[in-house]
């Protein structure tokens, strides 16, 4: 009886909680599509307020040939899927940059502060924003 219950509670927990990436998503937009705004001197654009640099790193996915970058940059992160396959790339490209991090930190870190995201303090806030959505 208690081994069903503690399943029960990791059952609903696991329902109930937010993955990092849709915390980040929240974080930076509402998990709402956004169209692309000045964020001091550059674009950020979409779902997850991706930047043209952050895209370009991220591997330029769902350019189609022939495209401009411009073009395929707003078109992905103003689609959920293809701006979260654009962090999650960008993440796996630079996650050697932080050493003893969990992968949420890592992630939300990243995002927020670039390739050295995870060497700078100016990114903690982010981080505690994010995990205490993640729970």
């Amino acid at each position: 009886m208690l081994r069903l219950l503690l399943l029960l509670m990791i059952a609903v927990v696991t329902i109930f909680a937010k993955s990092c990436i849709d915390c980040i998503c929240q974080r930076e937009s509402g998990c709402r599509k956004l169209g692309c705004a000045d964020d001091g001197g550059s674009l950020s654009c979409g779902y997850f307020q991706i930047k043209k640099p952050y895209y370009i790193d991220c591997g330029q996915p769902g350019k189609k040939a022939g495209e401009s970058i411009d073009t395929a940059w707003k078109r992905c992160a103003s689609d959920k899927g293809c701006s979260k396959l654009c962090v999650e790339k960008y993440v796996k490209r630079y996650k050697r940059n932080c050493s003893n991090k969990s992968q949420c930190e890592t992630m939300a870190r990243l995002h927020n502060g670039g390739p050295n995201g995870c060497k700078t303090t100016a990114t903690i806030g982010y981080w505690n924003a994010i995990q205490k959505c993640v729970g």
